[in-house]
């Protein structure tokens, strides 16, 4: 089931405002849906209005009580004395049930229904009742005979709530067909060494069952020495249970060890719907681009996100560096979301794919949507990269509802299509433009930095254009579906088909979904300094509440704690989830920022860096407004402003515009930008301002600790220029008594 996510259709049920309503018709051509009470009253509504509205959440289903390991008990699967004592009690459960023991009134026995189970005189219970006295007074030999004595009215209600379709084969006694198999012999022991004799052997050469039989004496006689060796099974079923469990072993021994790695996503998988998997990769861009803060020359990584049924670059990114777990778990965000038209793209950019009329997606997204498709990934397939086996990428992956898929190590092939989109990139778009590097240092430019021109939101722009305009209206040959071979087809083409042929699912992503794929910390809170997040102090208003100042209700594993949410990106402030209202979130300041204006975001490696140096000056504070000093000196310096860039490295000017470079992503993707804000290609370098800011910052919090120093006295002026060599000279006449009258007179009038 998909957290946080809606489907409209037929059907289903929503609960707003604590009321459950039932979608009785969707119709997408007027963009309204029909939802109707539990009193049968019928309303109309806007789809944008249930968007948007506060209290919306779909109505889960309980979950399957009947356990599926293993296949459904049919009729031949029991003898027959077995299946007479099955029909025996399914026809007691009918007559307690409707009142007769075939079922219904038109298929009544002679005498049928009795006084006991008339439906038109008693309720179920009575019947239930009367049918457990009644068996509960036959003699107990000839209850167990006919596999009655057990039959209670807690049997009875707990057979009526199975769900099969046989209800001879629902009233079997499950001990009759249990799960079978196995082999007396395996023991727990056994068990243990034949695992291990395996493991050896995929690592040795490849060696006979006799071989390995004498292994597993050998282990078993020096791990289990009380082990009886008579116990140990002999060559024949050793021989069946290894190739019940590891299969006949034919293969040869470099395969074998490389499908035993492979185990876990060895099944084939046909791919036949869009979203149904979606392959991310991230790779170096091979064109240099400039940076929004100094305007240096850089080297940038794409990560996309590619649809493997229509080939449809669904998403993509670009960051300084390297990406970080954040930044995939809101790239997996942007597949869900639709890409918005940008200023300068034509009508031919528009959403065109027919059945889902673009007025209709305008009116359900807020904005004029572009030719691109938007869905929720069912499965995600990645290489082994850090960014994207972090617990917080799979925690993020798993609220959305996606299988994760991992491929193979050294198996490029498990992924080939977003290999061949890359290639395709580069050789399509990326070679054109001033600034490529190429795939290898032997076969670049002369001065690649040099040539660069174009700036990291210009490059991103160009890419969505070239991927909307280009790519999504691309034959793709090779690539054509089973239902049309030796067709012509584009991702476009092969998203309108599959709407055409599997409808379009309106799901709806909440905006809180930001939130909960941010990283979880699981603290408690302190009653006067708030929480603590990663070395720093977070508080606000609503933590003063005396509800907060008791352990959490939560149980299990986070026993006592509070769940907060933060973006390493941006760690001025953390996001609460309210435990009365769920969809309400509060967000926490760092109690270091001052409380008037803000000062310049910084990262998660710059609140490292600060309590590192923090710790280097013996700074023991008693509240983070102490550190803010020690961040503003990291954050800027003393040297002036007009000189700051030609005094850093390039490696601190390279991490001072990935700094700055993230917090416009945190902050896009907290408040996602409309058409006109995201597109454009002019381009203003951005560290004039933000050295006026970090300046201001600076100023404003000298200012604040100079007048908290003065707070409640009057300072004293200072003496005049020459006032204390007056004082002290011997050759300073006294004044006359005149003179010293007048200045006493004016000292009185003063």
């Amino acid at each position: 089931m998909r957290a946080r996510l809606l489907d409209l259709a037929p059907g289903m049920e929503v609960r707003l405002n604590g009321v459950d309503w039932m979608i009785e018709a969707v119709q997408p051509h007027l963009g309204r849906i029909a939802l109707r009470d539990a009193e049968g009253a019928l309303e109309h509504r806007p789809i944008r209005w249930l968007m948007h509205h506060p209290d919306c959440r779909p109505v889960q289903s309980n979950p399957a009580s009947r356990s599926q390991l293993q296949q459904p008990v049919t009729k031949p699967d029991l003898t027959e004395a077995q299946l007479q004592q099955a029909r025996l009690r399914a026809a007691h459960l009918l007559e307690a049930e409707t009142g007769y023991r075939n079922g219904s009134p038109s298929r009544a026995l002679p005498g049928e229904p009795r006084s006991a189970y008339d439906p038109e005189r008693t309720t179920l219970t009575q019947r239930r009742r009367a049918k457990a006295a009644e068996l509960k007074a036959l003699r107990p030999d000839e209850a167990a005979t006919l596999g009655l004595d057990r039959m209670s009215e807690r049997t009875l209600r707990r057979m009526a709530a199975g769900s099969v379709e046989d209800i001879v084969a629902g009233c079997a006694d499950g001990r009759w067909t249990r799960k079978g198999g196995g082999h007396p012999s395996i023991t727990e022991e056994i068990r243990e060494a034949i695992f291990a004799v395996r493991r050896e052997c995929l690592q040795r050469s490849r060696v006979s069952m006799q071989t390995r039989h004498r292994l597993l004496h050998q282990y078993v006689r020096e791990t289990f020495p009380n082990f009886p060796p008579e116990k140990v099974p002999c060559y024949n079923t050793l021989r069946t249970v290894w190739k019940e469990w590891f299969g006949p072993g034919g293969s040869r021994q470099r395969y074998a060890r490389s499908a035993d790695a492979a185990q876990d996503v060895s099944q084939r998988l046909v791919v036949h719907r869009p979203g149904q998997v979606v392959a991310l990769d991230t790779t170096p861009l091979p064109v240099k681009v400039r940076e929004s803060v100094f305007g240096d020359p850089v080297s940038v990584m794409l990560t996309l996100a590619l649809d493997l049924f229509t080939h449809s670059i669904v998403a993509f990114r670009l960051t300084l560096v390297s990406d970080t777990s954040v930044d995939i778990a809101m790239l997996l965000r942007d597949v869900m979301l639709p890409l918005p038209m940008r200023e300068g793209w034509d009508e031919d950019m528009e959403w065109p794919y027919p059945g889902v009329p673009a007025a209709l997606v305008a009116r359900f997204a807020g904005h004029r949507v572009a030719a691109l498709p938007f869905f929720a990934p069912e499965t995600v397939t990645t290489d082994h990269g850090s960014p994207y086996k972090n617990h917080h990428v799979v925690e993020a992956e798993r609220t959305l509802g996606c299988n994760i898929l991992p491929a193979r190590t050294l198996r490029p092939t498990d992924k080939f299509a977003v290999e061949r989109a890359f290639s395709a990139i580069n050789s399509l778009l990326l070679e054109h433009l001033l600034g490529f590097t190429g795939a290898d240092v032997a076969d670049r430019g002369a001065d690649p930095e040099a040539d660069a021109v174009l700036s990291m939101s210009r490059m991103e722009h160009l890419i969505a254009t070239w991927a909307v305009k280009i790519w999504q209206n691309r034959i793709l040959g090779e690539y054509a579906p089973a239902w049309g071979p030796g067709e012509d087809h584009s991702p476009n083409s092969l998203f309108a088909a599959a709407m055409q042929q599997g409808g379009f699912a309106l799901q709806i992503p909440r905006p809180e979904l930001y939130y909960r794929l941010l990283k979880a910390h699981y603290v408690k809170i302190h009653a006067r300094r708030g929480v603590k997040i990663g070395g720093l102090w977070y508080h606000a208003a609503v933590l003063d509440e005396p509800r907060f100042h008791l352990p959490s209700a939560r149980g299990g594993r986070h026993k006592g704690k509070w769940l907060i949410r933060s973006d390493r990106r941006d760690r001025r402030t953390v996001f609460f989830q309210d435990d009365i209202d769920p969809d309400r979130w509060h967000v926490l300041r760092w109690t270091g920022l001052p409380p008037e204006g803000e000062i310049p975001a910084f990262s998660d490696q710059a609140a490292e860096t600060l309590l590192a140096e923090a710790r280097r000056r013996g700074l023991a504070p008693c509240s983070d407004a102490e550190l803010l000093p020690v961040l503003l000196e990291l954050l800027g310096s003393a040297i002036p402003v007009e000189q700051w860039p030609t005094q850093m490295t390039k490696r601190e000017r390279s991490r001072r515009s990935r700094q700055h470079a993230q917090t416009e992503a945190a902050a896009a993707d907290r408040a996602p930008a409309t058409a006109s804000d995201r597109g454009g290609d002019a381009e203003v370098l951005a560290w004039p301002e933000q050295a006026r800011t970090i300046q201001d910052s600076v100023d404003t919090d000298r200012r604040r600790r100079r007048e908290a120093a003065t707070a409640g006295r009057r300072p004293t002026p200072p003496p005049r220029l020459g006032e204390m060599l007056r004082r002290r000279t011997l050759f300073l006449l006294p004044p006359d008594e005149d003179e010293t009258e007048a200045v006493a007179r004016s000292e009185e009038c003063r």
